[in-house]
């Protein structure tokens, strides 16, 4: 766009970036060229690990905890992963480090559902047909009001 004479007002207009960073971009095209704005990459330090032992740890996750040695359940945590790759790889990462790096290969956690073993679905399904009804009332007997006793509802 600066090639073309764009100002760095109408760069920024264009793609939805403030002004002061399409003024440093142009300061950056005129002293280095297109190569200066060329991206340098993802931000923060590069991963301690291969391509090779990233697809390795990958197959190791997919195998499951127990294959690794948890019996206790079969979830994989931050903890897990840490210590994994430090017996995989003889490498230390922190956890926030091994959130960044799941995240980067397409994990995302994973919350259980905590539901009671005893549940009966259908017994709750009947209770919210008929008797919560009952209990809630009528929208139409809640009088609108104001929640503070000492400021009265201005109507």
């Amino acid at each position: 766009m600066f090639e073309q004479g764009a100002t760095a007002v109408e760069v920024a207009h264009a793609l939805e970036v403030s002004e002061k960073s399409a003024r440093a971009w142009r300061r950056t095209w005129t002293t280095g060229g297109a190569e200066a704005l060329a991206s340098k990459g993802p931000p923060g330090p590069k991963t301690k690990l291969n391509q090779r032992q990233i697809t390795r740890l990958e197959h190791a996750l997919l195998e499951g905890p127990a294959a690794a040695g948890w019996r206790e359940d079969q979830r994989w945590t931050l903890a897990r992963v840490k210590t994994l790759i430090g017996r995989m790889f003889h490498i230390s990462y922190s956890l926030k480090g091994v959130a960044l790096l799941l995240h980067r290969l397409g994990w995302t956690p994973q919350v259980p559902v905590h539901r009671a073993a005893e549940r009966n679905d259908d017994a709750v399904t009947t209770w919210r047909k008929t008797t919560w009804p009952q209990v809630k009332g009528s929208r139409a007997g809640w009088v609108r009001g104001s929640a503070s006793s000492t400021k009265p509802d201005k109507r």
